[in-house]
């Protein structure tokens, strides 16, 4: 019994310190992805590895994250309580487990197919490099937008086999969805990012200019979404989700305001959340209908 707890235990640390639960905002989009390249339901070994090389990428780029930026984490105020942090796990064990996952994800690529393989190595590239981005550009959140807006387009890849320039139309939504909100999750870090010299867009540009530059980022993702109906020939459910979207990225805007940050988390969580799930949903539902 007292082993179990313990193993239970480590698992709750390392899934708190990938943040496991912000796959939600991804992998919605990976499937997305995956149907509109099947026009349907993709085959259970396809959504099987593909949820396998989702889970392993995003956990070796966040086991990576935290390994890059621990410096920053043990003096920022925000993250001081983190578990690598807190010692509650090791360094030794973050980089086996960055590896294991990353194998995870280019094998899961592999039994998918030869391009996904090949592929997979410089996507693990791209989505370790992210972290050291902050160090010298303050639009690293577009390249994290753009590292996580691979995952619908290796879906694509994943069902069909080959490069198309369409699903490239829902990596930009996502680009531009992720850095927006990424925007609002550097306002919590916005005076100690100038203090210890990291760049990001709050700390160069202030509240106010940052608040407007999200508006920008969800109003070009919401574009995109909008253009997605023609391109994949999408009808009223789809078209239904998007609008639902809007409301949500409105009702996110609403919630911080250049004088009150005290519900980023509540709209970098919940509208968020939503957002993902009801394109998702909306997707699925439009295109089961179309092929009926």
């Amino acid at each position: 019994m007292g082993k179990n707890f313990s193993y239970f235990r480590k698992l709750k640390i390392i899934l708190e310190t990938i943040k496991f639960a912000h796959t939600i905002f991804a992998l919605p989009f990976a499937f997305i992805g995956a149907i509109l390249a099947q026009r349907g339901i993709p085959s259970i070994y396809k959504i099987f590895w593909i949820l396998v090389a989702m889970i392993g990428a995003r956990s070796g780029a966040m086991a990576t994250n935290r390994i890059f930026d621990y410096r920053f984490d043990k003096e920022n105020p925000r993250t001081k309580n983190w578990p690598l942090v807190k010692g509650e796990i090791t360094f030794g064990f973050l980089i086996l487990f960055t590896i294991v996952s990353y194998s995870l994800f280019v094998f899961a690529s592999y039994k998918l197919n030869k391009l996904c393989f090949y592929l997979s190595f410089p996507v693990i590239c791209i989505l370790s490099f992210y972290s050291l981005t902050k160090r010298f550009t303050e639009f690293s959140h577009l390249f994290l937008g753009f590292a996580i807006s691979l995952a619908p387009v290796g879906a694509w890849i994943a069902v069909k086999g080959e490069i198309d320039w369409q699903p490239f139309l829902i990596s930009l939504a996502v680009m531009f969805w992720i850095a927006g909100f990424d925007v609002f999750y550097a306002l919590q870090d916005m005076e100690f990012d100038k203090k210890i010299g990291l760049h990001s867009i709050p700390a160069k540009y202030g509240v106010k200019k940052s608040l407007f530059i999200t508006k920008v980022f969800h109003s070009i993702m919401f574009a995109c979404l909008i253009y997605m109906i023609p391109v994949f020939k999408l009808g009223v459910i789809f078209t239904t989700g998007v609008i639902i979207t809007g409301a949500f990225l409105l009702y996110e805007h609403s919630l911080v305001k250049e004088n009150d940050l005290s519900k980023i988390d509540k709209a970098f969580f919940t509208a968020n959340g939503y957002i993902s799930i009801t394109l998702f949903i909306a997707t699925l539902i439009d295109i089961i209908l179309l092929q009926s």
